[in-house]
């Protein structure tokens, strides 16, 4: 697998996320700071992981932050402070990253 898709679209995703928290009022600054410190965090793992050797618990962080950006987005999608397309888009985007994520974790079981 080659990790630099993984890093190549996570940045996509960070950028585009600046296209969206604009819209959020100011009392939900907490989601609005998780939702770009958290993605932040999973670029950060990522690089970690593709240069440490026990990648496993690195990855599995990595998934279970993604899982934590989908409920932001579910919440924000709730109080509709973005629209359910966008939604939508978001969501996918991270679905890709996940699939890339697992195809990672597997393509590194079938090494050892």
């Amino acid at each position: 697998m080659n990790d630099f898709l993984i890093v190549k679209n996570m940045k996509q995703f960070i950028m585009s996320l600046d296209n969206i928290i604009i819209n959020y009022p100011r009392k939900e600054n907490v989601i609005k700071d998780r939702l770009l410190n958290d993605s932040l965090d999973i670029l950060y793992l990522i690089y970690k992981a593709n240069y440490s050797k026990n990648r496993r618990n690195i990855q599995i962080k990595i998934l279970s932050k993604i899982s934590m950006l989908d409920f932001y987005l579910e919440r924000s999608l709730k109080n509709k402070y973005i629209s359910e397309k966008e939604c939508l888009k978001k969501s996918n985007q991270l679905l890709t990253i996940t699939k890339m994520i697992h195809g990672w974790i597997k393509s590194d079981k079938s090494k050892l």
